[in-house]
């Protein structure tokens, strides 16, 4: 005996990046936002972007003693 409605709703949404660039795709969630698209991605652009997040990398080099060199 099959089961009804066990399956979830699939929209179409548009994926949104911080960078400003948008995607149109399908998905069970309603929006969907992300921090890195092929718009930004180091891969596809080329160019190297270091995402420094409450200066994590500081904070390594003060613990581990590494100088910015």
């Amino acid at each position: 005996m099959p089961k009804e409605n066990i399956h979830p709703a699939y929209h179409k949404v548009t994926a949104v990046c911080v960078c400003g660039g948008t995607i149109e795709t399908g998905s069970t969630l309603a929006e969907i936002r992300v921090d890195v698209c092929m718009h930004c991605h180091p891969f596809y652009t080329g160019t190297q972007r270091l995402m420094d997040i409450e200066g994590r990398v500081e904070k390594f080099k003060k613990r581990y003693g590494q100088s910015g060199q």
